[in-house]
């Protein structure tokens, strides 16, 4: 299973990186009632911060903002679960099969990998910002050095337009 293809089932609901059921249905090769009627058997295996059911605002906002949603699934009546990343890795105990072990390890290793790259990312930013502080104090010296030669200049072209006094030389 590819890790690119599963990062791109993982979005970003309620401050949660969560798949929805559809796509997890895709992946362990089920169909999507036969995914949820599993979960909804086994309840009490998947508390709020395994799984949620979408609201449908937030349903409406995933639809707005995804492109690559499957067309049957938009108009769809219900709306679909998300699952965390423990209610991913709840979901192999449900869904007892050799497919389902393959496709949560993947997804596990998406996951990983994904924080891993968030983790980078923030490096960076703090690396970036560090950067940018340094360089505003040197640009803030050479700022100053830029303004005190153009005042110098633009003195000494007041000073070269008046007319000058003592003796002059012949040339």
């Amino acid at each position: 299973m590819k890790l690119s293809l599963i990062k791109t089932k993982i979005h970003n609901i309620q401050g949660n990186r969560v798949m929805l059921d559809f796509d997890l249905a895709a992946l362990y090769d089920v169909e999507t009632r036969v995914l949820k009627q599993a979960v909804r058997r086994n309840l009490k295996r998947f508390p709020e911060d395994f799984m949620f059911q979408l609201s449908k605002e937030e349903w409406n906002e995933v639809i707005t903002n995804c492109d690559n949603l499957p067309e049957n699934i938009k108009f769809s009546p219900a709306t679909p679960f998300a699952f965390t990343e423990q209610g991913v890795a709840m979901l192999s105990s449900v869904l007892n099969s050799d497919k389902a072990i393959d496709v949560n390890i993947s997804i596990m290793r998406a996951f990983v990998a994904l924080r891993q790259h968030l983790t980078d990312y923030t490096n960076l930013k703090d690396h970036i910002a560090e950067l940018e502080k340094e360089m505003n104090i040197k640009f803030k010296d050479i700022q100053q050095v830029l303004n005190y030669l153009l005042q110098k200049d633009k003195v000494q072209i007041e000073h070269q337009d008046r007319e000058r006094i003592g003796y002059k030389r012949k040339p």
